[in-house]
């Protein structure tokens, strides 16, 4: 039986794995079949072969154009995701320092939601020496709102070998609305950016480094992305390290040894990494970060002016000032309309929005491939749903 390659847009506000644009499937799909008239699947050719090298390449050099990435920074792609990603950064940052300085140094967390949480206990069971810098429900209470810089730990800057912070916390909610390093001369930033990688503008050359996996905002799960600067690939030798009492990365996570083989040290994900490609130039096509931060500051300021215009009914745990733009949390005043909310968001298409089972509540997550018409179909369900239980 034959299968037609389309399908009724979704209107899905899952948080990962997320929702890509039906096109970049639609190309996928065939490319999965016959890869450039090569008689094979993208998924079926060497990850070292001449195709697999251009997808490799290409995908590099889109990233770079998209995000205006200077020659300072390299580009590279591993297996994983987020908890593979902030488990390798904090092996391979402490060995860069090491070379840099020819002493251990101090990572410093700041800690303002789940996943900056996870990435700092991590790093502690890892053995790499840690501080936090902040920790937002210590301070507040709870990870409804990013302290002030006034009210952070600020380490021995002359000791500290990278500050890591997680941009957007996809659980929270919560998002950087700005950099929040100016007072952290010197030091490597490390920014995980999972959640929000192309959804606005950067300035590369403030990061040491930025880690995104891919699920979330710019293909499927399986891989993940890295922005570094050159200079933090430098690492001694493996005895030297071990002699100062930092743990190894494993060798497939072993940044300098990734890089210097082009991302294909292993067995990359080459399909994955194509879907990753398509997505690219998808958003290149339709005017880049510009045009895609535009569009999803729109999304968001729809969506929470319409949650806030009912305060009987929904609650929203996160300050204003900090509020994602990726992921909308909120919850209903009446905890016993959860299920009847769900229930009738499904029966209008309206799928992906039970929150995260840590904390609970809705999550609206508005990826770049979420449409503006989707959040208008939320939009008008939510206004329909509060009407009606005033």
């Amino acid at each position: 039986m034959s299968r037609e390659l389309t399908r009724e847009e979704p209107n899905y506000f899952g948080a990962g794995p997320a929702l890509l644009p039906t096109e970049v499937l639609q190309t996928a799909a065939y490319d999965l079949l016959n890869f450039n008239s090569v008689g094979l699947g993208i998924g079926e050719i060497s990850h070292r072969s001449g195709p697999a090298t251009e997808v490799i390449n290409s995908t590099k050099q889109h990233f770079k154009d998209l995000l205006d990435i200077p020659d300072t920074h390299e580009v590279f792609f591993m297996q994983g995701g987020g908890t593979s990603g902030f488990s390798s950064i904090a092996t391979n940052l402490a060995a860069a320092y090491l070379k840099k300085t020819g002493k251990p140094g101090k990572a410093g967390y700041v800690i303002t939601g789940t996943w900056s949480k996870k990435s700092y206990e991590e790093a502690v069971r890892l053995g790499v020496d840690s501080v936090v810098v902040c920790d937002a429900k210590k301070l507040n209470g709870s990870f409804g709102d990013i302290p002030s810089v006034e009210k952070w730990s600020i380490p021995d800057l002359k000791d500290t070998s990278y500050v890591y912070f997680c941009d957007n916390e996809t659980v929270n909610g919560i998002e950087f609305p700005d950099f929040p390093f100016e007072k952290f001369p010197d030091v490597e930033i490390v920014a995980d950016m999972s959640s929000n990688i192309l959804s606005k503008k950067l300035d590369i050359s403030k990061y040491g480094l930025i880690m995104a996996g891919a699920q979330k905002n710019v293909g499927l799960a399986g891989i993940s992305i890295y922005i570094i600067k050159k200079s933090l690939l430098e690492q001694p030798s493996d005895a030297e390290i071990k002699a100062a009492g930092i743990p190894l990365p494993p060798i497939a996570f072993h940044y300098p040894t990734v890089v210097a083989n082009n991302s294909a040290y292993n067995t990359i994900p080459i399909f994955t990494l194509h879907i990753v490609d398509l997505v690219l130039q998808s958003l290149l096509k339709k005017g880049g970060i510009t045009f895609q931060q535009e569009l999803n500051e729109k999304k968001a300021k729809l969506l929470y002016e319409t949650l806030d215009a009912y305060p009987t009914i929904f609650n929203l745990p996160v300050a204003k000032a900090v509020r994602s733009k990726m992921n909308v949390v909120f919850t209903l005043k009446d905890t016993s309309l959860d299920s009847e909310f769900l229930k009738q968001g499904e029966a209008n298409k309206l799928t992906g929005l039970k929150g995260h089972r840590s904390v609970g509540g809705m999550r609206a997550s508005l990826y770049n491939a979420v449409s503006l018409k989707s959040v208008e179909l939320l939009v008008a369900y939510i206004k329909t749903f509060a009407e009606s239980h005033k």
